[in-house]
């Protein structure tokens, strides 16, 4: 990954967490009163967040836009939804009710001096390390010298 890049990423970060703070997606009340069905304002901010994304990515699209930094053709491509999708959107559901925080928010509580922030983190990044641990993926076989490799049942 170029400078170029990293300071677009950076960038990009910091005006996602002012977005975030400044609308109030850092408080556990607000999320909390969203997910309880007590408030329209989480889920407004959603729809609207969802409706200039895919109006945005439907217009690049049309056009053959690419990305800026990257080059690459801006569109995407179409899956089914797999039992692996299900189980995904449920765990963040579950770990997003219990915490009153997804992953977006979470580096911006810290950087507020929210020091629960740093316990819901260290949960995220926990369960990333415990994923990764659990799953390896064909080109992590690959990437292993032949003697050692073991049958990958994705190939």
């Amino acid at each position: 990954m170029s400078t170029r890049e990293r300071a677009a990423g950076l960038l990009i970060g910091v005006v996602f967490g002012l977005v975030l703070s400044g609308s109030g997606m850092t408080s556990p009340v607000v999320i909390r009163d969203g997910l309880l069905f007590h408030s329209g304002y989480l889920y407004g901010f959603f729809l609207s967040a969802l409706a200039t994304a895919t109006a945005g990515q439907w217009l690049l699209r049309g056009r053959g836009a690419r990305a800026l930094l990257t080059g690459e053709r801006i569109g995407w491509k179409q899956e089914r939804p797999e039992r692996r999708h299900l189980t995904g959107a449920l765990l963040f559901g579950i770990g997003w009710g219990v915490a009153d925080a997804c992953p977006g928010p979470i580096l911006t509580q810290i950087a507020q001096g929210i020091p629960y922030g740093l316990f819901t983190l260290t949960g995220v990044v926990g369960g990333v390390w415990l994923y990764h641990r659990g799953h390896r993926t064909a080109e992590d076989v690959e990437a292993q010298p032949a003697e050692s490799r073991q049958v990958y049942a994705g190939s």
